[in-house]
């Protein structure tokens, strides 16, 4: 157990002790040599902080050091670009034809949806996001799964799907959970951190299609990269930019608010802007899987 009064911060749901960062500190010392990646994997092995399909926690532990760094608990080793390494690379443009695509649904014949992580077409999903969404482009941290919707062989959307945030009063009470159940089961929610619409392409309807689309088939996609299911989908809506019509007319739950703290919030104090939370059930039993497993 931890003990409260040690605790320096909270980490994805994983409580950091004074002992936590001695340990670190300690690993930092003794392996003079270890590139960053090389530490991180080293914690996750001793903490046993796994995903559920067994890999370890490594970007998320990686964010925790450099959360522990800006925070001067730790010195992290310089980092290195060696060729042929996995560091991350900014979405470079992509040429797309833009010219207008409009009708109706029916009018854009066969609309196919392609999970495009780990293949050749992520650059171009990665690329979309990063010049059309009004939010950019972000490397998704932990889980994640990305798709892009094609018609007339021309793409006509990007949604991306991720690991959920930790905890959101308004879902938490929806679901049930109590802090055990939720630090059971969080694995088995979804969160779509990007939903975008080509700027070209204006189809009535087009938005909440896609997303009933896609929730067909994600917890199978799920299945087959990270061994699990899942149960429940979630998104936030910044209610100053949109009404969330196409979750709405997609039959998503309307939950309420976000307080605005953010996952790893120690101030009780607003941070960033109150969002709108909006879920969608996978399965009618979802509460009893997400609290009784």
């Amino acid at each position: 157990m931890y003990g409260r009064m040690e605790t320096i911060l909270v980490y994805r749901g994983r409580p950091i002790t004074k002992d936590d960062v001695d340990f670190i500190r300690n690993l930092i010392e003794s392996n003079p040599d270890d590139h960053r990646t090389a530490l991180s994997r080293k914690i996750c092995r001793t903490w046993n902080w796994t995903q559920p399909n067994g890999h370890p926690k490594d970007m998320v532990c990686r964010g925790l050091l450099l959360r522990l760094e800006a925070q001067d608990y730790i010195k992290l080793p310089s980092k290195r670009c060696a060729a042929g390494g996995r560091h991350f690379v900014a979405p470079q443009p992509v040429t797309v034809d833009q010219s207008p695509i409009s009708g109706d649904i029916s009018s854009l014949g066969p609309i196919t949806i392609h999970q495009v992580r780990r293949t050749p077409f992520e650059r171009l999903h990665d690329g979309l996001l990063a010049q059309f969404h009004y939010l950019g482009y972000a490397r998704p941290v932990g889980e994640h799964l990305k798709y892009l919707a094609f018609a007339r062989g021309r793409p006509i959307a990007c949604l991306t799907w991720s690991s959920a945030p930790w905890h959101i009063g308004c879902r938490d009470r929806y679901i049930g959970w109590d802090g055990p159940s939720r630090r059971r089961h969080i694995h088995l929610v979804a969160y779509n951190t990007r939903f975008l619409v080509l700027p070209w392409v204006k189809t009535h309807c087009l938005a909440s299609h896609l997303l009933s689309r896609t929730a067909r088939t994600l917890s199978q996609d799920w299945q087959n990269v990270y061994a699990h299911p899942i149960y429940w989908l979630e998104t936030f809506v910044d209610t100053d930019l949109f009404r969330g019509t196409c979750y709405m007319a997609a039959n998503w739950l309307y939950l309420g608010k976000t307080t605005g703290r953010g996952k790893d919030d120690l101030t009780h104090r607003p941070t960033r802007s109150i969002k709108a939370v909006w879920g969608y059930p996978l399965r009618r039993d979802f509460r009893e899987r997400l609290r009784d497993g």
